[in-house]
């Protein structure tokens, strides 16, 4: 079949991507944050009430000053640290051990560890959902999710997912799961605790990063196959697949500048403008660094930071990251 022939046809019915250049192009690597130390990392997160950055690093929690770097403390006796999950009325964070299958509670006013609580094997991305006030944890290895409750700092639940999850994001009585393995997204029923739905990624691969526009119920889930998928939250109904840089491990989405941010590893980022929920501007690419692919956004001063280091390739498994070189990159306009 030849599919060109069909092309001016369905673009009358397929939403608009539009590239071209905006005053969004503004962006660019401002500042870095200097690390140092050894050990890789994995995701990071904003108080931007506190002004402070968590930052996971091999086995330990850097808390520096999101405005200049400054260090804050490190919470020290991890082990293979993954995500960070803030609870700001209750002045507490949760870590994610992926190495010893636990959750960390501890407190944001002082760095003290608190307890600490069973999850399943392999935890890795960890979510506070401001809606139902639950932490939600995803269990790379057993294909679960851990509920937690994180004022009495128990375990509610445990749901059982299709395949691998990677990141979430919710609305309101619902929390949306990317699973990597199924190229697929899981909707579960935050007042029930179970599975509402799954919903295929139509061309996405590996979908890692996942971001929401909760004004107008869209999805961007970034894939490995170097697609931003868009998708109605609503129904599952994929909208429309978006070019992006390879190894997106992190999306964002700044509903101030209508704008989804896809880190990706290969060492930029993409900006995808929604101009409306059906039309969507590629507006330009910004050059970060290689192996910045997880990313946060403080949605106060608009500026989006990415952890990454110079990286060395090894014979098996992940890239050795060169000890002295892990850094936090601070964009914006």
């Amino acid at each position: 079949m030849r599919l060109h022939l069909w092309f001016p046809c369905l673009c009358l019915l397929w939403p608009t991507v539009v590239l071209s250049q905006s005053s969004l192009a503004r962006y660019h690597v401002m500042q870095e944050f200097a690390i140092g130390g050894s050990g890789g990392w994995d995701y990071l997160s904003v108080d931007a009430s506190a002004h402070r950055l968590y930052i996971s690093h091999g086995n330990q929690v850097e808390v520096r000053d999101s405005r200049n770097g400054d260090s804050i403390g490190v919470l020290t006796g991890l082990s293979g640290v993954h995500g960070i999950a803030l609870v700001p009325a209750l002045q507490k964070g949760f870590i994610s051990n992926g190495k010893n299958n636990s959750i960390l509670v501890f407190h944001t006013i002082n760095l003290k560890a608190g307890a600490s609580i069973p999850a399943g094997q392999h935890p890795d991305a960890i979510y506070y959902d401001p809606f139902s006030q639950r932490v939600f944890v995803g269990n790379g290895h057993s294909n679960s999710l851990t509920v937690i409750d994180p004022d009495k700092e128990m375990v509610v639940a445990t749901i059982a997912l299709p395949g691998k999850p990677e990141s979430m994001v919710a609305d309101t009585g619902k929390l949306y799961v990317n699973i990597e393995d199924k190229n697929s997204i899981v909707v579960i029923d935050t007042k029930t605790l179970q599975r509402s739905a799954t919903w295929p990624l139509t061309r996405g691969h590996e979908p890692s990063g996942l971001a929401i526009d909760l004004k107008t119920k869209r999805l961007f889930a970034g894939c490995g196959n170097k697609l931003l998928c868009v998708v109605d939250a609503t129904n599952g109904r994929n909208i429309i697949q978006l070019p992006i840089g390879d190894e997106c491990d992190g999306v964002v989405f700044d509903p101030a500048r209508n704008t989804a941010f896809s880190a990706n590893g290969e060492g930029n980022i993409t900006a995808v403008e929604e101009l409306n929920p059906a039309k969507y501007h590629i507006a330009f690419t910004i050059p970060t660094q290689h192996s910045a692919r997880t990313i946060a956004l403080d949605p106060e001063t608009h500026y989006l930071y990415l952890p990454a280091a110079v990286v060395k390739p090894v014979a098996t498994g992940h890239p050795q990251a060169l000890p002295g070189t892990f850094r936090v990159l601070v964009v914006g306009e």
